[in-house]
């Protein structure tokens, strides 16, 4: 049976916790068939239901990524949507599923750093977060760090500290000086001062040992 009469657009709802519950549903059940419906629907033309799969399809991998993880073929296709919720729902779910299935989203990292580079806030956000899970496995490490590398020197002022924080699991005795350099460098762009002190902090973290 269908479950796209449980989408909060199909409920008349305009917030999102049917959607949520909807998610929460399908992995205590650990229901394929209502995964595979909910992907299958987020090329709906109908915009309402596209969306809230995807928000569903996210709030699973959230949960139980191994759920959503046979499907980055299909979040990638979304990254090139002109539609801003489904690209940044993609990259979402992406995100979720990176150490579940990186091989196939580490041959994809062009298309998803060009997204973060041309996307939202929230794209580039989860984009970073994608980079900084590669850069954890050894046989992603090396490229996956200079690509995060890239998005520190990039990023918006605001964002700076909060990426910083996120890549501290990524740093190793390798890349360390590297990451301490592109961090210092920016030092003098930041005018917040708790956003600075955040900053400087992952420095101390790194520097000198």
């Amino acid at each position: 049976m269908s479950i796209l009469h449980l989408l909060a657009s199909s409920l008349g709802r305009r917030d999102e916790v049917p959607n949520q519950e909807l998610a929460k549903y399908v992995v205590d059940k650990k229901d394929k068939k209502a995964v595979q419906e909910l992907v299958e629907n987020l090329f709906n033309k109908n915009k309402d239901i596209s969306g809230d799969c995807i928000k569903v399809v996210y709030e699973i991998g959230e949960l139980n990524p191994s759920l959503i993880a046979p499907y980055p073929k299909e979040f990638i296709e979304l990254l090139d949507s002109k539609n801003n919720r489904m690209q940044w729902g993609a990259m979402t779910a992406l995100s979720t599923i990176t150490l579940e299935n990186p091989k196939v989203i580490y041959a994809s990292l062009t298309k998803i750093v060009s997204a973060a580079d041309n996307g939202s806030v929230i794209t580039r956000d989860r984009a970073v977060l994608i980079l900084i899970k590669l850069a954890t496995l050894k046989q992603y490490a090396d490229n996956a760090f200079a690509l995060l590398v890239e998005q520190l020197l990039g990023c918006p002022n605001n964002q700076l500290a909060m990426y910083a924080e996120r890549a501290i699991p990524a740093v190793n005795e390798k890349n360390k000086k590297n990451f301490v350099k592109t961090l210092t460098s920016r030092l003098n762009e930041i005018d917040k001062d708790s956003q600075r002190k955040r900053i400087e902090k992952v420095i101390k973290k790194f520097a000198g040992k």
